[in-house]
């Protein structure tokens, strides 16, 4: 038999939060063509000519407000389910952790998995939906380094989680306790992404924010569409938890300013369900985070707790994400144990992606 290992990815965080180490991390996160994707020399314009020049300073402030003596929540987070999967999976499949972006990099744990002698990896993005900055670029960066690094892997990639019914499990196991209490509201949110994002990751160019109920509206589009797929999330998980229609909503936080994002923005939600909707007990979730990390501690903890309650609330419960809770830990080593005995139908060759 080859050589078998497991490859996790998750975004990544700065090396600490002095300024200098923010601004080298977002150098390369928003320099990276799927996330700022306009043209080369606009792109360097607007992030050396104007964010690099304030945001990091801005940045280092709120990964400070959230760092741990060990370090970024995040990549504590990520090692301990690393550390977790490869106790249940035994000496014979190693787990190897990179991040997207930050360290450990895609580069040096590729190298790491060909110098160890592996020959075929699962691809796990930490991500559970589609999106060309978020999962696309994970993918992309990982068949890259690896075509230079190990040409020689072969690497099957797992697919956007997002309505896998074991991950729908996972997430109402970890909810459950906070659905179990009193509460007016549950807001979903999820990470923002610009909506021109959307109509360039539609194939057919003619579905995606044209076509009326676009989400609602069976469509081959969906295989990568954010939108669709985090509100597919949200009708699979309501439904396991019995949540009344009147009782949730969607929203999508972060974004830059400029030109349209996927809406209702969370900010806005945040004011609006106290203060016009007369929500005041909420409970907010974040399901397309794995992991607990600034947009959630600090933008949604933090940020999002005061803008609430300065609007009126009397309560805001957020529900932690999946981390490394044991259901988390359970369905990723489902998938990968279905990986490893052939039964992997979700799970396809990702350069068919990458040619499509």
């Amino acid at each position: 038999m080859p050589k078998r290992a497991v490859l996790l990815v998750n975004l990544g965080s700065p090396d600490s939060t002095s300024v200098p180490d923010v601004r080298r991390y977002l150098r390369e996160f928003l320099g990276d063509e799927r996330v700022l994707d306009l043209p080369a020399a606009a792109r360097w314009l607007l992030l050396e000519g104007i964010i690099l020049r304030t945001r990091p300073k801005k940045s280092a402030h709120a990964y400070s407000e959230i760092w741990r003596p060990e370090g970024s929540p995040l990549i504590i987070t990520s090692k301990s389910v690393q550390k977790k999967l490869a106790a249940k999976l035994g000496d014979d499949t190693p787990v190897y952790l990179a991040m997207r972006y930050g360290n450990p990099s895609v580069a040096s744990v590729i190298a790491q998995i060909a110098a160890d002698g592996i020959e075929e990896i699962l691809l796990f993005p930490q991500y559970p939906h589609y999106a060309m900055s978020s999962w696309e670029t994970v993918v992309v960066k990982v068949f890259e380094e690896a075509a230079k690094l190990a040409p020689k892997l072969t690497i099957t990639t797992v697919q956007p989680f997002y309505a896998d019914k074991d991950y729908i499990e996972a997430l109402y196991e970890v909810s459950q306790p906070y659905f179990a209490q009193a509460h007016d509201h549950v807001l979903f949110s999820y990470h923002g992404i610009p909506e021109r994002h959307l109509r360039k990751a539609d194939s057919s160019k003619a579905h995606c924010l044209t076509v009326k109920d676009c989400c609602a509206t069976c469509s081959t589009a969906h295989a990568t569409c954010y939108r669709a797929q985090v509100l597919a999330t949200t009708r699979a998980l309501v439904k396991r938890a019995g949540i009344a229609e009147d009782k949730y909503s969607v929203s999508f936080q972060s974004r830059l300013a400029g030109e349209p994002w996927l809406t209702p923005y969370t900010d806005f939600e945040l004011v609006r369900l106290p203060k016009e909707a007369g929500k005041k007990n909420l409970l907010i979730l974040c399901p397309a985070f794995v992991s607990d990390c600034l947009e959630t501690i600090e933008e949604i903890s933090g940020e999002g707790k005061e803008i609430f309650m300065g609007a009126g609330g009397a309560v805001f419960q957020q529900i932690p994400c999946l981390n490394d809770q044991a259901p988390y830990i359970d369905f990723v080593h489902g998938r990968v144990q279905r990986w490893l005995v052939g039964e992997t139908p979700e799970a396809t060759r990702a350069k068919a992606f990458l040619d499509a």
